[in-house]
């Protein structure tokens, strides 16, 4: 559907146009303001250069587009009496969100100090982009965001992740054309194939296509229409035109586009809820086509600016320097009238609040945008339920994600009527040994289904799509807006998400200094199918560096746990599901493992972080141990454990102490983490002076760099992941990578003084278990014996 607006029909009356031109003009004015000024907001006064900010940084190319939207949202929210929410994804369009934040009341609601008055407006406007103000994104900072604005292809991901078990929410989503190239965002129109129109909410979305990103025209906006048309059919949705420069006739066609698109989802959603129809909608998107810097100036300097590029950042650049910049900065202002849209005093008329929304239905005061204030506890049921039992170190063995699963499913069965709780992952839920909580809920699919599919719920609240840019943006989205959940995923595959992540923690770490902002529940990640189990699928699936990238961001957000049974992982997963503000990543197995720890043992040791294995040891209590053997994760839990048999063995008189580590943040200093050790407690556990052979999960070198300013550094040797893998054996995976038992038996015999010659023979040995295992297994295709059906016998 079109509606040009040179043939669209009026349907606003001459005083509804009226007033909405006005709550446009002084959001342009405003944000205008923001942009340049740091006094005379009013210009009660002729515009002088003290006036003007010294640094000009902010963005104007997207801003007249958002504040359209926005004017017009409030309308259709006004008169519909909806629940809405927005997502602003265009990456700089903080001045238009904030400007009309401020219009509407709920930005001073938040800041008292930014009054609704001339000398709040000053506030406003020399806060934006200046040192100690306000970043020029939808930031943290803007009331009713959910969506930082700083990187681009999120938003559609976010809004429908908001939209999930919201039946009662429409969100809107703004699409800026730059931001519609990204890959992200291009597989987030297949979120319409997981929307369910019973117990979700809907999505509307704006594509706004101004035609230009920082320096080049936009695809979307150069291809014919009927191609974009086909495009976005074939996503799904019905497309609705607005295309213009004319204000009147875009207000117009704006309120017609609106009415038309939530006219529609109202009867798709009746016919769900009531009739029973059962085939997938087709849901309405607006494409909103209007100038770039629409309302700017159209020359600057005898080149072209509104309607190009050139208006994306600041229009007139040379204001305090060049007085034909000043001059013409005054005459943008004043054409917006501002006399007609503020009184003497600064307070927006009457005619500009006209459809203003009241108290939460407001947009910048959604309580779902401040989705804390929504939270309810997570009803987890007592571990106990769930926990193997383990009568003895090693004795027994189970699939620690397997395990967790069955609690998982509990967790979404008493979520069933409350609908608070999502598991989202890239095709791997079986894969990663949780199907357990397909007894609880199929996986949410739209889509065409064939008898041999099995699993698939219109209604189900597991989500897979082979996109994990989409499985990160809807759990964002649906934890920014109040509710729970879990990210599984190989742990290779993760790292996909590394620029989404680095903003979700930047998020969190803003929020948690603005008291206006209610905690969420934290992005927990369960990244499983790692590593040293990848033997099968081979070097591509082998990466264990997202552990790294996560302890390079704010410590205060995020948290890196390594459980190495299945005790303590429901341990550690109980604690991350209950947790607030944080990015948990939790790093365990789904292949058969070894029980170390009861359920009280477990829950201890998490507690603790780090700890001595007393039990796996040979230190007798009365000196200190030769040696620290310590380990981080399933597999190098295993085969520390292994060595410390060996050395038990075959070097009985070595003392030797093990420590596991659960919480990797423990080896950072109290001072650089809030989990970190203080130096007495670290000197405690792994000795200022003894040598620390240390089996790791991941790339050694994390464990140095965290360990770096310890008194015993020095004596810290670190064993992990060398970047060297393929398709083999298991356990040729860690010897490949000197992470087996045998070479950690020897970089014992090589750092304990007065080993390397007195235990050469032993030395030897190891050495000779190393190359038959090499020969072993290009014979056979198999582990050693020895390895494969190795016991804790201690």
């Amino acid at each position: 559907m079109s509606v040009d607006t040179r043939q669209t029909s009026a349907r606003l009356n001459d005083d509804e146009l009226r007033t909405l031109d006005a709550h446009w003009r002084a959001a342009n004015y405003l944000s205008v303001g923001q942009i340049y000024l740091m006094a005379n907001p009013l210009l009660t006064e002729p515009l002088r250069p003290e006036h003007v900010k010294p640094r000009l940084l902010g963005h104007w190319g997207t801003s007249p587009g958002l504040n359209l939207v926005y004017t017009h949202l409030n309308r259709v929210i006004r008169t519909r009496d909806l629940n809405a929410l927005c997502v602003w994804g265009p990456g700089h369009g903080g001045p238009a969100v904030v400007a009309n934040s401020w219009l509407e009341g709920s930005y001073t609601e938040t800041y008292p100090d930014v009054t609704r008055d001339a000398a709040g407006m000053a506030r406003l406007f020399k806060q934006f982009s200046f040192p100690g103000g306000v970043p020029s994104h939808v930031a943290p900072e803007t009331p009713g965001s959910i969506h930082e604005g700083g990187e681009l292809g999120y938003s559609l991901s976010h809004a429908y992740g908001a939209a999930y078990d919201n039946p009662d929410l429409l969100v809107a989503c703004v699409i800026g054309d730059g931001e519609a190239e990204t890959g992200p965002l291009a597989a987030s129109w297949h979120s319409n194939k997981f929307l369910d129109p019973v117990h979700d909410g809907a999505v509307l979305p704006i594509l706004h296509l101004n035609g230009y990103k920082i320096a080049n025209p936009t695809v979307l906006a150069r291809i014919p229409e009927p191609e974009l048309d086909e495009l976005l059919r074939g996503y799904g949705h019905d497309p609705i035109h607005v295309t213009g420069d004319d204000p009147a006739a875009v207000h117009r066609a704006m309120a017609e586009a609106l009415d038309t698109a939530l006219d529609r989802i109202a009867d798709l959603q009746r016919a769900a809820r009531e009739d029973g129809a059962g085939e997938r909608p087709r849901w309405p998107v607006i494409v909103l086509r209007t100038p770039k810097g629409w309302t700017g100036p159209a020359q600057v300097d005898g080149l072209p600016v509104e309607g190009t590029w050139r208006s994306h950042q600041v229009p007139l650049a040379a204001v305090r320097d060049n007085p034909e910049h000043l001059r013409r900065l005054e005459a943008w202002l004043r054409s917006y009238r501002p006399e007609e849209l503020f009184d003497e005093h600064g307070s927006p008329r009457l005619d500009v609040l006209a459809w203003i929304p009241d108290g939460t239905r407001r947009l910048g005061a959604t309580p779902h945008a401040n989705g804390g204030l929504l939270l309810r506890e997570l009803p987890l049921p007592a571990l106990e339920t769930y926990a193997v039992e383990v009568d003895k170190p090693g004795a027994t063995l189970h699939e620690p994600t397997g395990v967790l699963g069955q609690l998982l499913e509990d967790v979404m069965r008493s979520t069933a009527e409350r609908r608070d709780f999502r598991l989202v992952g890239p095709d791997e839920t079986a894969s990663n040994r949780l199907q357990a909580v397909y007894g609880a809920s199929g996986k949410a699919w739209q889509a065409q289904t064939l008898q041999v599919d099995e699993h698939l719920d219109r209604h189900g609240r597991v989500m897979e799509i082979l996109s994990e840019h989409t499985c990160q943006g809807w759990l964002e989205g649906y934890l920014l807006t109040g509710r729970h959940g879990l990210f599984s995923c190989y742990e290779a595959f993760v790292h996909i998400v590394d620029s989404m992540v680095n903003q979700h923690i930047k998020w969190l770490r803003v929020t948690r200094r603005l008291p206006w902002r209610a905690p969420i529940a934290s992005l927990n990640y369960l990244l499983t199918s790692h590593v040293w189990r990848q033997d099968h699928n081979g070097f591509s699936h082998q990466d264990p560096g997202f552990v790294d990238h996560i302890l390079n961001k704010s410590p205060e957000a995020v948290r890196v746990y390594l459980p190495p049974d299945a005790n303590t992982l429901l341990s550690v997963a109980d604690h991350a599901l209950r947790s607030r503000d944080y990015v948990n990543v939790i790093v365990a197995g789904k292949q058969p493992c070894f029980d170390w720890l009861t359920l009280d043992q477990a829950r201890v040791h998490c507690a603790r972080g780090a700890g001595v294995w007393e039990w796996a040891g040979t230190e007798d209590g009365t000196r200190e141990p030769d040696v620290v053997l310590a380990c981080a994760g399933d597999v190098p839990t295993q085969e520390v454990l292994a060595a410390a048999q060996l050395l038990r063995t075959h070097l009985p008189e070595v003392s030797v102490r093990v420590v596991n580590v659960v919480d990797i943040a423990r080896l950072m200093p109290s001072g650089e983490h809030p989990h970190g050790m203080s130096d007495f407690e670290y000197d405690g556990l792994f000795t200022a002076d003894k040598p620390v052979v240390f089996a790791y999960h991941g790339y050694p070198w994390l464990i140095h760099r965290l360990a770096y300013r310890r008194t015993g550094h020095a004596h810290l040797h670190v064993r992990g992941y060398k970047e060297i893998g393929t398709t083999t054996t298991p356990f040729d995976m860690v010897v490949r990578n000197d992470l087996d038992r045998y070479r950690l038996v020897m970089d014992v015999i090589d750092r304990v003084p007065g080993l390397a010659v007195r235990a050469a023979s032993v030395r030897q040995r190891m050495e000779d278990a190393r190359l038959r295992h090499h020969d072993w297994i290009r014979v056979h295709g198999t582990d050693l014996p020895e390895v494969a059906d190795w016991t804790w016998d201690g």
